[in-house]
């Protein structure tokens, strides 16, 4: 991604005025802030819908908008969901054809050990989720994907505050880790959460995808030519019955990672400066909105949601999960193989990135409407449980991470204590 000119006081460096806009895309760079837009979001739809007025948000979530003959009569949080997720779905496929192309997932033999740590994180927290339904006997095994996700932006920001004094290869473990997350969980929608498929607009869709990736081969970027032929492939992948995330991730993998003649960075950081600013400032919170407004009061209050063994299995899951996927299946990864971390990581480095890794948040609510029909009391009670578990998650990885950090720092000393 390109620099942005440095602002100072509603100003750009060589003098022209910032709007509030301009100043607020300009923060939004800063993954902490997006972090907390994101998280304002999810915290104004949770107070207004257990709140005297929880009515107005229900008729403002289930409002209908769009063409019945298209089958785009959607509710405004299908359209969060499936609409404005799908640019969320689209940086993504950019961020991943960069790192398969000249980033961390280039050389497969180097990433290795993070990209068997998300299979083992992605199993972790899916057996942990398991486990709890049978030991309950609840019976009901919908759920056991909704805490394999690590949102990336979360997890990036939480590691950047606290993991002060961990080497510069700690924080590539953990984006490897979560890019490979991100591509398995795109997978598992497209596979588990598919109940029907119509042929005929797939092939639409593809053949749109495929014409998208010829148009910025060519170079022919123009947003009244690409714009069009994204929407027709996005509209038919979701007539498909395949979700509509899925064309976001494929149109974005068709990008160049590569320069060409005469270009001074690739397709996909061009495109990825354009559009993350529109994605974590708007796309983000809009979906967080809709996601997080669980109604507890009315589904027999928050003791009911947090002893039902859907939701439990969640909240456990997401941080408990990930610990024992990751930290674990690194360490029989380093014990039993040839296989090591290397660049002065070590497996006690892993524990605190573990849990960090549970913040699932924007997947994870993703998956959970998707788990459960919407009328259905687990829907309200999983989403919930995200939240409560991606919280979990941050709270204990930031306290791990000063800890190790703080034996970090006290390890250094002592040896140059010692050499002097």
């Amino acid at each position: 991604m390109s620099a942005q000119p440095r602002t100072v006081r509603g100003t750009h460096h060589h003098g022209a005025r910032v709007g509030p806009l301009g100043r607020y895309r300009h923060r939004l760079q800063d993954e902490r802030f997006a972090g907390l837009v994101l998280i304002l979001g999810a915290a104004v739809a949770l107070v207004w819908a257990n709140s005297p007025w929880r009515g107005s948000y229900e008729a403002l979530s289930s409002y209908v908008v769009g063409p019945e003959a298209l089958r785009l009569d959607l509710a405004l949080h299908s359209w969060a969901s499936d609409g404005l997720l799908a640019l969320f779905f689209f940086v993504v496929g950019l961020e991943l054809k960069t790192e398969f192309v000249t980033g961390s997932l280039r050389d497969v033999r180097r990433a290795l050990v993070p990209i068997l740590a998300a299979v083992f994180g992605m199993a972790g927290p899916a057996l942990v989720n398991t486990v709890v339904q049978v030991v309950s006997g609840s019976g009901v095994y919908n759920g056991w994907a909704i805490p394999v996700a690590t949102d990336i932006a979360f997890a990036v920001a939480v590691l950047g505050i606290f993991g002060r004094g961990f080497p510069p290869a700690v924080r590539t473990f953990l984006l490897t880790l979560a890019v490979v997350d991100d591509l398995l969980g795109i997978t598992v929608i497209a596979i588990f959460y598919t109940e029907r498929i119509d042929a005929l607009a797939l092939a639409g869709s593809l053949a749109l995808i495929v014409l998208f990736g010829l148009l910025v081969r060519r170079r022919l970027t123009h947003w009244w030519l690409l714009v069009p032929v994204a929407l027709g492939a996005w509209g038919l992948m979701h007539a498909s019955g395949v979700h509509a995330t899925i064309a976001g991730v494929l149109l974005g993998m068709t990008v160049p990672a590569l320069t060409a003649r005469g270009e001074h960075e690739a397709l996909t950081h061009r495109f990825v400066s354009l559009i993350q600013p529109w994605s974590a400032g708007l796309v983000l919170p809009v979906f967080a909105f809709f996601a997080s407004g669980v109604n507890v009061v009315d589904t027999g209050g928050i003791g009911e949601m947090l002893t039902d063994p859907v939701a439990v299995g969640v909240y456990l899951g997401l941080p408990l999960g990930k610990l024992v996927g990751i930290w674990g299946g690194v360490a029989l990864l380093v014990t039993f193989t040839r296989l090591r971390l290397g660049n002065g990581v070590d497996l006690a480095d892993i524990m605190p990135v573990s849990l960090v890794a549970g913040i699932g948040f924007t997947v994870s609510l993703l998956i959970a409407s998707l788990s459960f029909d919407e009328a259905d009391p687990q829907s309200a009670h999983a989403r919930i449980a995200v939240i409560l578990g991606s919280l979990v998650a941050a709270v204990l990885g930031a306290v791990a991470l000063r800890v190790r950090a703080s034996a970090r720092i006290r390890g250094r000393a002592a040896h140059t204590h010692h050499e002097d």
